[in-house]
């Protein structure tokens, strides 16, 4: 007996649609490597993130990996996305997952903090935080190198003392977070300054290099700090900031179906420290490269 049409495209329907659902069973993997077909590696929107996360999927890619690259996520939902599956594994900050996202109290210990994360987002994200490296890209302070050197300013403590000496460049909201300026000055004393004028972050070597200022806010792995004839970071010699040490983290289905994901992610924190990517930055940021070339050129150093 002759099958009609109808019954002829449902019997191909049929077996297309049981092929599909036993590719998916296999979980998606490379004939080739055994490795997951896709793995989307996402960043937050900047340079250091994005240099960072391009290192995390060329060692994917080395690996045998397909990498879904997804940037530029605006960091107030990054986590979000990684939670509701939209990306696999994104570089975060030890005391980002402290204070923005658990919302728990400052801890200033960087081992105590990774700790404190690493089994928070365990229990209540399903996520894993891998290795966290020695870069920490936290608060600081940074101050003109001439005035450093003409009042032997090297650390926090040294700038207290001198600070009706100093004209401080603020980004507003430094002045009122609990650890921005309120929290040194609960360990350092008041900070009397010269003057305090409002700066957009955007400007604030310009201004400290005009000299219109002695004395701003900084992240500590600025690309601007290589410049040391120009800007001095300022040592928080009390350690009132709490670490925000660079490390991944990655959804754990992820890790359960790939334990290779964790020695080869691992390895990239393993090389990164404050000066190297305070250097990598710099290249960006100061010397105008692309990120992607930055990070290639990093990555076939290390590997």
């Amino acid at each position: 007996m002759k099958m009609s049409v109808k019954k002829k495209w449902f019997k191909v329907a049929a077996i297309t649609m049981g092929l599909a659902v036993m590719l998916s069973a296999c979980g998606g993997k490379n004939s080739n490597t055994g490795n997951e077909t896709t793995i989307r590696v996402g960043t937050k929107d900047f340079t250091e993130n994005l240099i960072v996360g391009e290192l995390y999927a060329l060692a994917l890619e080395d690996a045998g990996y397909k990498v879904d690259r997804i940037p530029n996520i605006t960091g107030s939902v990054i986590h979000s996305s990684l939670v509701n599956n939209e990306i696999d594994l994104y570089p975060e900050y030890t005391g980002t997952g402290l204070l923005s996202v658990l919302k728990m109290d400052l801890i200033t210990n960087p081992v105590e903090v990774y700790k404190t994360v690493k089994e928070a987002y365990e229990k209540q994200f399903q996520v894993t935080w891998l290795n966290y490296s020695q870069a920490n890209d936290g608060a600081g302070l940074v101050i003109r190198t001439e005035v450093s050197k003409k009042l032997n300013i090297k650390t926090i403590t040294d700038m207290q003392k001198h600070a009706t000496e100093l004209r401080f460049a603020s980004q507003g909201e430094v002045d009122q977070r609990e650890d921005g300026i309120p929290a040194l000055e609960k360990v350092y004393g008041k900070l009397n300054w010269k003057s305090s004028k409002v700066y957009d972050n955007s400007l604030k070597y310009e201004v400290l290099r005009n000299n219109e200022a002695d004395v701003a806010p900084a992240y500590t792995t600025e690309g601007q700090l290589v410049n040391t004839d120009e800007f001095t970071l300022l040592e928080d010699d009390k350690q009132v900031w709490p670490p925000y040490n660079l490390a991944p983290v990655v959804r754990n289905n992820i890790i359960n179906a790939n334990p290779k994901v964790t020695e080869i992610i691992n390895k990239i924190s393993a090389a990164l420290d404050t000066s190297i990517v305070t250097a990598l930055n710099a290249k960006v940021d100061v010397d105008k490269e692309e990120y992607e070339d930055v990070a290639k050129e990093f990555y076939d150093s290390i590997k």
